[in-house]
């Protein structure tokens, strides 16, 4: 930790301040054990589970502190911006106040948060192409009718109520070394490496941000702008364009590292998470696991090393796409394309002999346009469910011998 106090500095004070209001809505989560992640790193690695939280992310705890900060003055009501978890949060904690709250997402936020976030009470405004342009809306709105704009990171208060999740890390793991955070607008990474810096100077704070849109990391590898292009990510979620004040000096002052993952390798640790380790967590949740993964990240061989689990708030639709990606990368999901004679009884003799080689078939479609096909022949494009690459090829090669003219499709094509 670098240690040190500057204009905007997030005292423990005030942390320790902020905790009572915290454990009215948020609650402590849970740390479990990643077996898979400690063996493939050699260091004791454990995760934190904020995807477990009321609303479903660590927001929770932000928004419950500057409600509880605001007190009467939040009174006319909140407005707030956000690519959903905040939104969610914001929701949750002003209605437990007993007061009306806006939200202004970005026009293509996540289905399910928006819903959520209406499913708490708000007032749903779909807006904007990015979070810095629903933040322009919100000041808007606030100031057209008086109501209370929270900031999702940028306010002493929402880092406060973040910070509360490093004194559960001071308390929970005795030999704690490390911690991965999130980083997207910096109020999580901010909250937690202030409590541990006051607590735990010893202990290093790393950030990790997603590479398509990463300004932190930009500046701190010596980047003369410090705004990127938002491009396309699974981590929504942190998809932030350009540092702010308060949670930008922090940053510098008391996050020892900043890195950047690529989106398939936030993908690998989707699925990893939800096989391995039975939890749900979203892009932006599941940066710090993919990480230590692509070994962007050497955790100390000494010690435990927390990855914090942000968030869980992802669409169903898609999870699906990203569990696909990785049944074909595995060998379990692969395609076949076979060229047969357009005569009854061919396409079942070759599906008959692959069912019987154990695959087991997904979708089947004939390819009667475009292709070079001879006359009186069909082309068939087949899914196949297979246990792995080597069971796959198995199968590709019985076909073969059966005297079929087929080949695999994609990754693993032979």
């Amino acid at each position: 930790m670098t240690g040190g106090s500057g204009p905007g500095e997030v005292s423990l004070e005030a942390i320790e301040a902020a905790r009572p209001a915290v454990q009215r809505i948020a609650v402590h989560t849970p740390i479990f054990a990643s077996r898979l992640l400690s063996e493939l790193t050699g260091s004791r690695v454990v995760l934190k589970a904020e995807n477990l939280q009321p609303t479903g992310s660590f927001k929770i705890r932000g928004a419950s502190a500057k409600l509880a900060a605001l007190g009467p003055a939040a009174k006319p009501g909140i407005v707030v911006a956000s690519a959903g978890n905040h939104a969610q949060a914001a929701a949750l904690a002003a209605r437990s106040a007993g007061v009306r709250c806006e939200v202004y997402m970005p026009a293509e936020a996540s289905v399910s948060k928006a819903e959520a976030t209406i499913g708490y009470g708000a007032s749903v405004h779909l807006e904007g192409d990015s979070l810095d342009d629903c933040v322009v809306l919100a000041e808007k709105r606030a100031r057209e009718a008086g109501l209370h704009l929270v900031h999702p990171f940028d306010d002493p208060a929402i880092v406060a109520g973040q910070g509360t999740l490093g004194l559960e890390l001071i308390e929970d793991v005795d030999d704690l070394a490390m911690v991965i955070v999130p980083l997207g607008g910096g109020g999580l990474v901010s909250g937690i490496a202030c409590a541990i810096d006051a607590l735990a100077p010893h202990v290093r704070v790393v950030a990790v941000q997603a590479a398509v849109c990463a300004p932190y990391l930009a500046r701190r590898e010596g980047h003369r702008a410090t705004t990127t292009k938002a491009g396309s990510t699974l981590a929504d979620g942190i998809a932030v364009k350009r540092p702010s004040g308060i949670t930008l000096g922090l940053i510098e002052r008391h996050v020892d590292e900043i890195v950047g993952v690529g989106e398939n390798e936030i993908a690998d640790a989707i699925v990893m998470l939800l096989m391995r380790s039975k939890l749900v967590v979203e892009g932006a949740g599941a940066v710090g696991a993919a990480a230590l993964m692509a070994r962007r990240i050497i955790p100390p061989a000494t010690g435990t090393t927390v990855v914090v689990l942000s968030g869980g708030n992802v669409d169903t639709g898609l999870l699906a796409p990203v569990i696909r990606r990785h049944e074909t990368n595995a060998g379990r999901r692969v395609v076949f394309f076979a060229r047969i004679p357009d005569r009854p009884g061919s396409l079942a003799r070759l599906l008959t002999c692959l069912g019987l080689n154990g695959a087991n078939l997904v979708t089947v479609e004939h390819l009667r346009e475009g292709y070079d096909l001879q006359v009186r022949e069909t082309a068939v494009h087949i899914v196949l469910e297979t246990r792995n690459r080597e069971h796959a090829k198995a199968v590709l090669d019985a076909a073969r011998q059966a005297g079929f003219d087929v080949r695999m499709a994609g990754h693993g094509a032979a």
